[in-house]
C-alpha cells in the first residue's frame, strides 16, 4: 500500500506551526512566510566558502554546488571568504544574512572550538540552521620533494633537536590543520613553529616557494603528491588512504592523532524547515551523483550524511566535547 504521510492533517499542522515559529523569530509576516516558502528558489543562491578558491574544500563545493543546482533549477553562487580559520565567512552570515535560504554556507569544525579559543559575536549553535551534513577530509602533512626530511619521525626528531626552528604552515588558529599538529607535538614532545594562512591555495603557494618547511592541511596537495613535487610523510585517519596506501598514519607511527573534521551546510539561524527541506533534499541527491562520488576519489574523501536533525544534534554534542581539547593544548582564551 502506497504511503501518504505528508498529506496527513497531523503532518500539515505540524509543518505549518514549524513554519509559523521560524517566521515569527526571523520577523517575517506569516503569509509572506509561506509564500517564500512554496516559491523557494525564484533566485540564485550564495554559498559562502570560507576558504581561498582552488583548495580543496572550494574544489568540493564548486561541484556539489552544481550539481545540486540542478535540482533546485536555480545557480548557487560561490563566495569565498577566507579568514579567522574558516569562521569569518559563516560568522559574517550569521550577524547579517536574512534567514531566507538565499545566503548559506560551509560550516568549518573551527565553528565549535573558535569561541573556547576568543571571544565570538556569534554562537556556534544557537544561530545556525543547520541543513546537512556532507563530509570530512583527508588531513596530512606535505613537504617539498627536495625536502630533507623523508619520513615524519625525522621531521619530529628535527624539531626535538632545534625547538621551535622546524615550521609547518596552516589554515589558520583554531582549524583542524592546526590543532592534530599542536596535539601531534604534544603527544611526541617537541615544539613546532606554526604558520597561519588563510588556506590551502596560499598555503601550497608558500611551500613550494620556500617560505615553509612543511604544510598541514586537507588533499588539496594531492595532485601535487602524485606528480612527484611534494612528498606526502603522514595521513591522520583511522585508516590509511587507498590513494596513497603506502603513507603510514599518525596513529601507525605512535603519535595518537586521528582526525577528519566533517562538515556540512548551514544558514542563518530562524530558517524556514520548508526551505531546509528543499536546500537538504538537492544537496542529498548531489551527494549520490557519479560527479559527486568522483570528486570524492579525487579527494580521498568520505560522505558523511547527516539529516538536518542528526546535523545539530552532533554539532551540540560536539561542542560540549571542543572545550576539552581545546583546552589540553593551551589554547582557551582566559
Amino acid at each position: 500500500m502506497k504511503k501518504t504521510v505528508s498529506h496527513h492533517p497531523a503532518r500539515r499542522a505540524f509543518i505549518a506551526a514549524a513554519t509559523l515559529v521560524a517566521a515569527t523569530s526571523a520577523g517575517v509576516p506569516v503569509s509572506a512566510a509561506f509564500a517564500q516558502a512554496d516559491s523557494y528558489p525564484n533566485r540564485p543562491i550564495t554559498l559562502i566558502v570560507p576558504w581561498p578558491a582552488g583548495g580543496s574544500t572550494d574544489r568540493h563545493f564548486r561541484t556539489v554546488s552544481k550539481i545540486a543546482s540542478e535540482k533546485l533549477g536555480q545557480d548557487i553562487i560561490i563566495d569565498n571568504r577566507p579568514g579567522a580559520g574558516g569562521t569569518l565567512g559563516p560568522g559574517s552570515m550569521a550577524l547579517s544574512a536574512k534567514p531566507d535560504g538565499y545566503t548559506v554556507a560551509q560550516f568549518p569544525m573551527g565553528m565549535l572550538r573558535m569561541p573556547f579559543i576568543q571571544k565570538t559575536q556569534w554562537d556556534p549553535i544557537n544561530d545556525f540552521s543547520f541543513i546537512i551534513g556532507l563530509s570530512g577530509y583527508t588531513f596530512g602533512l606535505t613537504v617539498r620533494s627536495d625536502s630533507p626530511f623523508r619520513t615524519l619521525d625525522e621531521y619530529v626528531q628535527a624539531a626535538r633537536e632545534k625547538p621551535g626552528i622546524i615550521d609547518y604552515g596552516h589554515t589558520g588558529i583554531g582549524s583542524s590543520p592546526h590543532l592534530l599538529m599542536e596535539e601531534l607535538a604534544m603527544n611526541a614532545k617537541v615544539q613546532f613553529n606554526n604558520v597561519p594562512y588563510k588556506g590551502n591555495a596560499d598555503l601550497i603557494t608558500a611551500l613550494m616557494g620556500g617560505h615553509i618547511m612543511a604544510q598541514s592541511d586537507a588533499t588539496g596537495w594531492d595532485k601535487f603528491v602524485d606528480s612527484g613535487d611534494m612528498r606526502l610523510l603522514v595521513t591522520f585517519g583511522e585508516n590509511r588512504t587507498k590513494r596513497w596506501p603506502q603513507v603510514p598514519t599518525a596513529k601507525d607511527l605512535g603519535y595518537k592523532v586521528v582526525a577528519s573534521s566533517p562538515y556540512g551546510l548551514v544558514g542563518p539561524k530562524g530558517m524556514d524547515p520548508k526551505v531546509m527541506k528543499v536546500l537538504h533534499d538537492a544537496f542529498k541527491e548531489a551527494l549520490a551523483d557519479p560527479r559527486h562520488e568522483e570528486l570524492m576519489q579525487q579527494l580521498n574523501q568520505e560522505v558523511w550524511y547527516k539529516s538536518s536533525q542528526e546535523y545539530a544534534d552532533w554539532a551540540r554534542e560536539t561542542y560540549a566535547h571542543q572545550k576539552e581539547l581545546i583546552t589540553k593544548l593551551g589554547l582557551a582564551k582566559e
